[in-house]
């Protein structure tokens, strides 16, 4: 996989997003990185008042590349391209803002959540330290052009690959793949533990897969803390449905981890945590199957 250091200036983001595929899928696993896109729409920055650098503060820099030997242990990794700033697969499909957009809203637009209170909706309106992307708002067109174009191909592979695996196995544990800030205001000390996992709380996944997550990774040496302060997005809560055989959890990793938080690139931990991540993912998958009662697979 290339290293990347900078962001990418492109005019087309083709295609949108990458599957990483084993060469035979032997786990019921698939990972998904949603928010690792660092290819910027040249447009897109025309629009933006703010530089490539400062729009990269709301990336999951390089958490693709962390997962990317699970495909080598048999599991797919869907990876998006294009930016968090730029479009958020991480949430309903028209969950906008009004602020951020020239004309009214079409009625099934959802503008009443939290996330689109602080300005994260769909389409972002601000980056992940509260700076303002745009100078002026946008057209509608903008939006609905970017749902049609990459979000809903998105959702549309994961649900296929999902699918396509709760029938080989009879189960399927989708693995949302995520970076969260070193330190924040609402911890203890301001710092926040190497690993956050989110299971909405046990709704979205059996609670013997969210045990053997937290087991494997504590005993990696790693502090591990469970949906607090991040339980899960969209994608956890819209994929995991445990009473169906198809399982999400979404992992939060601390970027102090592995990244300059100001410069946006690697430490020196980066490769150390990346074969930790694999090691741990390997254990995993060679555990957790006999713990699901599989449903029938379906023909």
């Amino acid at each position: 996989m290339p290293l990347r250091e900078r962001a990418c200036i492109t005019k087309e983001l083709t295609p949108p997003f990458i599957i990483y595929e084993p060469v035979e899928q032997t786990a019921p696993f698939v990972f998904c990185s949603p928010h690792s896109g660092n290819l910027y729409p040249s447009v897109f920055l025309e629009r933006s008042r703010l530089d490539a650098h400062t729009l990269r503060k709301s990336e999951d820099c390089f958490v693709d590349e962390l997962f990317a030997d699970v495909a080598k242990l048999g599991a797919p990794l869907i990876a998006a391209r294009f930016p968090r700033a730029y479009l958020d697969v991480n949430r309903e499909p028209y969950e906008l803002d009004p602020e951020l957009f020239a004309e009214p809203l079409p009625d099934f637009a959802n503008t009443q959540t939290m996330r689109v209170a602080g300005g994260l909706g769909t389409v972002a309106r601000i980056v992940a330290d509260g700076e303002e992307i745009y100078d002026r708002p946008l057209p509608l067109a903008v939006a609905i052009e970017r749902i049609e174009r990459l979000y809903k191909p998105f959702h549309a592979s994961i649900a296929r690959i999902l699918e396509r695996t709760r029938r080989r196995f009879g189960a399927a544990i989708l693995v949302d793949c995520h970076s969260m800030p070193s330190a924040s205001m609402n911890q203890p000390g301001g710092s926040r533990p190497d690993f956050v996992i989110g299971d909405r709380f046990g709704s979205s996944c059996d609670a013997k897969v969210t045990r053997l997550f937290r087991e494997v990774i504590a005993q990696r040496g790693y502090q591990v803390q469970l949906n607090r302060p991040y339980a899960g997005g969209f994608i956890t809560e819209h994929y995991g449905q445990p009473f169906k055989g198809v399982h999400a959890l979404q992992i939060e990793i601390n970027r102090g981890l592995y990244l300059n938080e100001e410069k946006l690139t690697r430490t020196a931990n980066f490769d150390r945590l990346r074969h930790d991540l694999t090691q741990m993912m390997a254990r995993i998958f060679a555990e957790l199957p006999p713990l699901i009662a599989p449903r029938a697979a379906a023909e």
